[in-house]
């Protein structure tokens, strides 16, 4: 064995840079994160071979003072913290002071600042072989410029593992990005090889803040967006998420926000697919760009080097926000709003989804971005600045109001049609309860949408019918061009939300087992399981701790009565012990309902007749997520007129 001894700084520092510093893009948002906490407004980013060559970032900060700038090279050295108050609520992005001693441990780095007080400006220039600071004067504005040569010279083991220039640059450009999606009262510019990549100035009103998100995230994102501003007990969540019809194949799209911070946190990633469940295809992933902001003293963002990853004190409480205000904001787009140019208000709603949904109230806005959504199917709604003006008279054949009321008594007869309800309740009886087939019929017995059009002359979002397609589609015409509608996936959204809401209201009901079950569990399940026995009784499992790792289940959900018990209540463990609270049950329940739904639909091949048709599309426009159906598929799409002149080329 060698004996034990300090390392030397260098060794120290090189040590620490390999935590910090990983590629270029390390390099820039440490540096862009000390800018931005120095009260810079305008940033500018200069790179050379994808960083490699060269990082130049300047700032209108505060600047450093000449005394301190040696010392802001040194390692452990920083403004933002004293003592151990200042770390349990930090509020800027860096707080380490390990950044510019680790970076210039493996780079050629110059730094060179001035501060309102001074006469002229400072430089300190230090490479990583001697790592002393040479401090000498330099013309230089209010601000800093730190420059960034031949990163990793010194460490050629570490420049081995860098990627071609293309992907550090792209690397880095994802760093900008994030940056620029922050803070958005600062501009933001960044060059590559002489190249002008960005340039974003600052957003103070809603639409140039749309500006920087369509510029950074493409326009078809700001498109297809909801935007949520809610504010409840001491946690706001603002910012734009995706529609359920513009999801991607990767989770490339994602961009979620604590108190400025750009975080990658398991909790918040469960708690948005949890939003997601019911309207999302299988294999997609949801865009969003979301901000969070909560009282500092209640996260920890001292959990890991890069910063990326945080700790919530109350992480179901959290949790809980996320989900219901998600999936509230998801279910109340209806067809209007992705329709209407302008964007709409909704007022609140009481929330009826999920075990622990109702649990915030208070003022909120959840309301469609500027521009107008992007209906499914590929083919995007372009931008009608009438409106619904009144273009009634060129549709054919548009309903009158008992027109109407036949249509919605012809669809309370389709509803009750005897095909549809005999395939629910051949499901419902193959499950051997009565209370599902109570459920079932209960839906059956519901009225259609009993709204009617109060004015005549507006034509509803979806328009009127005009035929039926290979006993598929619906056609209808709207005030904007033509509608297509998959009659059976709409259909199958309409009765499962029904569903769902008949088997809220009549809460879980639980039966007792005539043998219970025995499951070998961890302690630490056990006392988990033992800690939310009321949790469980809400659910409709009855568990009793036997042993120090094993538990009996009692009574479990009607509705699960022929799923695996074990299984589940492992799934239930496993989410309460990671993110404090679980879906599973109730997800497994709405898989059941959706699967009852699905067969109690319409299928393809029935002949509706226009009235039925028109009361379908009617109860779509007052079904939440009714632009999905129970598998994320789009239940309907649209061609404008300005689209389908493109394709017959007419006006040219």
């Amino acid at each position: 064995m060698k004996p034990i001894r300090l390392l030397d700084n260098r060794l120290a520092n090189q040590i620490a840079a390999g935590e910090v510093v990983e590629r270029p893009a390390s390099v820039v948002k440490e540096l862009l994160e000390n800018s931005i906490d120095a009260g810079a407004k305008r940033l500018t980013v200069e790179v050379e071979n994808g960083g490699v060559k060269l990082i130049r970032i300047r700032d209108d900060g505060y600047g450093i003072p000449k005394d301190e700038l040696a010392l802001a090279l040194s390692r452990h050295a920083t403004s933002k913290i004293s003592e151990l108050e200042d770390l349990e609520g930090v509020a800027t992005l860096g707080f380490r002071g390990e950044a510019l001693a680790s970076i210039s441990s493996v780079s050629r780095l110059t730094l060179t600042s001035n501060v309102e007080e001074q006469e002229s400006g400072w430089q300190a220039r230090v490479e990583g072989r001697d790592m002393e600071a040479q401090v000498m004067p330099a013309p230089h504005p209010v601000g800093t410029t730190i420059e960034v040569k031949d990163l990793f010279f010194n460490t050629p083991a570490r420049r081995k593992f860098l990627r071609t220039e293309k992907t550090e640059f792209s690397h880095l450009e994802e760093v900008v990005k994030r940056l620029a999606l922050s803070r958005f009262d600062v501009g933001f510019t960044l060059r590559h090889n002489q190249r002008s990549i960005h340039q974003l100035r600052p957003a103070s009103t809603q639409a140039e803040k749309d500006r920087r998100v369509a510029a950074l995230c493409g326009p078809k994102f700001i498109e297809n967006a909801v935007i949520i501003d809610v504010e409840v007990s001491g946690l706001k969540l603002y910012g734009w998420v995706g529609l359920p019809t513009f999801s991607r194949s990767s989770a490339d799209l994602q961009y979620f926000f604590v108190n400025g911070r750009v975080i990658r946190d398991k909790l918040v990633g469960h708690a948005v697919r949890q939003a997601y469940r019911d309207v999302l295809y299988g294999g997609r992933h949801p865009t969003f760009v979301l901000y969070l902001e909560l009282d500092p003293a209640l996260v920890d963002v001292n959990v890991h080097p890069t910063k990326h990853e945080v700790r919530f004190r109350d992480g179901r409480t959290v949790h809980n926000f996320l989900f219901s205000t998600l999936n509230r904001a998801l279910g109340e787009v209806r067809p209007e709003d992705q329709l209407l140019p302008t964007a709409l208000t909704h007022p609140p709603q009481p929330q009826t989804s999920g075990i622990d949904a109702g649990e915030f109230q208070g003022q909120e806005t959840i309301r469609l971005s500027s521009s107008p959504a992007s209906s499914s199917g590929g083919f995007s709604v372009g931008n009608n600045g009438s409106g619904f003006s009144d273009r009634r008279s060129s549709l054919s054949e548009a309903p009158s109001q008992g027109q109407v009321k036949r249509q919605i008594e012809a669809y309370s007869q389709l509803y009750a049609a005897a095909e549809p309800v005999a395939s629910s309740s051949a499901i419902a009886s193959a499950m051997g309860d009565d209370s599902v087939q109570e459920v079932v019929t209960q839906f059956s017995a519901q009225p259609a949408t009993e709204s009617l059009l109060e004015n005549d002359s507006l034509t509803p979002p979806l328009g009127y019918a005009i035929a039926q397609l290979k006993g598929i589609y619906i056609l209808s015409e709207n005030d904007q061009g033509m509608i297509l509608v998959d009659m059976h996936a709409a259909h199958e959204r309409i009765t499962y939300e029904r569903m769902k809401q008949s088997y809220q209201e009549q809460g879980v009901r639980a039966q007792p087992l005539l043998v219970p079950k025995s499951v070998s569990v961890s302690e630490r399940e056990a006392d988990c399981a033992e800690e939310h026995s009321d949790y469980f009784s809400r659910l409709g499992l009855t568990l009793e701790r036997m042993g120090p790792e094993t538990l009996l289940v009692r009574q479990i959900p009607v509705m699960l009565q022929n799923a695996d018990v074990e299984k589940l209540l492992r799934d239930v463990l496993s989410d309460l012990m990671q993110h404090g609270t679980s879906d599973c049950i109730e997800a497994h329940i709405n898989e059941i309902l959706a699967t009852m739904a699905c067969h109690g639909s319409v299928r393809a091949n029935r002949k509706l007749s226009i009235e039925e048709m028109n009361a379908l599309l009617r109860d779509m426009e007052h079904t939440e997520r009714s632009g999905q159906c129970n598998h994320g598929r789009p239940t309907w799409t649209m061609l404008t007129m300005d689209q389908l002149d493109k394709l017959f080329l007419r006006g040219r």
